[in-house]
């Protein structure tokens, strides 16, 4: 992997993490496309820049979660909050591990979940934008929970985590910026998990790195986090304006060049 198959990808990441069309899908397509999805350090890059990811919601959100104002209980009730709405990915997470695995080997699968999910958001378009009008609600304990369930939906892949836990927030009742906001911050200890669990995986197979590959993760996780502030502020505008429907449609056109690039025999590798 060169510097620019890494800063693509990277931009690629920003991009994509937090909307709700499938990171999985997009990285597929680009690494696939540039020959390079084969390479183990590929693998190792695609989950480390994931890092940059994480950091860009903690520095756009830091009052959020850093103590600024002397108000403990306030921040701790946060954190507990997120940790409610983590549990059920982290005990599915474990439970499934080995099912999960073998559906991330499937690109028909990735596919699939695309197509279905981008239909699903067509369908259900109105009812989100119904929701924008709302007042902002408390997010309980119980709310916190529910909406944790909703993100386990996207141990899928294809699903998206960011769409799977909006839905689930927005079935709680809160609108449609509030929702977004708090998959964002769900998304916080959920993919640091997440990442934290492949980078000793790969630790433990023997994949190490070098000089090259270590400045690969440094400027990937920069342009990866730069790329993921400016997707965050441009997603809530969007969103709260425009709700799910473009989403469903790009969903359905990326599934179909999935597919498509699937039967016409064109290697594709779930990273």
């Amino acid at each position: 992997m060169n510097f620019i198959q890494a800063i693509i990808l990277a931009i690629v990441e920003g991009l994509t993490e937090f909307l709700p069309v499938s990171s999985t899908g997009h990285m597929i397509i680009a690494s696939s496309m540039m020959g390079i999805a084969h390479l183990p350090i590929t693998k190792i890059f695609t989950v480390a820049i994931q890092f940059g990811a994480i950091l860009s919601v903690v520095v756009l959100y830091w009052k959020k979660f850093l103590p600024h104002d002397g108000n403990w209980n306030e921040k701790i009730q946060f954190y507990l909050k997120l940790i409610v709405g983590f549990i059920p990915a982290m005990v599915l997470g474990y439970l499934l591990s080995d099912t999960i695995d073998a559906l991330l080997e499937n690109v028909v699968v990735v596919a699939i979940m695309l197509l279905v999910g981008g239909i699903l958001f067509i369908i259900l378009d109105k009812w989100i934008n119904s929701s924008e009008d709302k007042e902002e609600v408390n997010i309980t304990y119980k709310k916190a929970f529910y909406i944790g369930l909703f993100q386990t939906i996207a141990m899928v892949p294809g699903v998206s985590r960011s769409a799977a836990s909006i839905i689930g927030g927005i079935a709680q009742k809160l609108n449609k910026k509030q929702a977004a906001e708090f998959s964002f911050f769900l998304a916080v200890p959920t993919m640091f998990a997440a990442t934290c669990k492949k980078m000793l995986d790969f630790y433990q197979e023997g994949l190490g790195l070098d000089t090259h590959n270590i400045l690969l993760l440094v400027v990937g996780n920069l342009v990866a986090f730069v790329v993921a502030i400016l997707a965050i502020k441009s997603f809530i505008k969007f969103l709260t304006k425009n709700g799910f429907f473009i989403f469903g449609i790009y969903r359905i056109v990326i599934g179909t060049i999935i597919l498509v690039l699937h039967l016409l025999g064109i290697q594709l590798t779930i990273l």
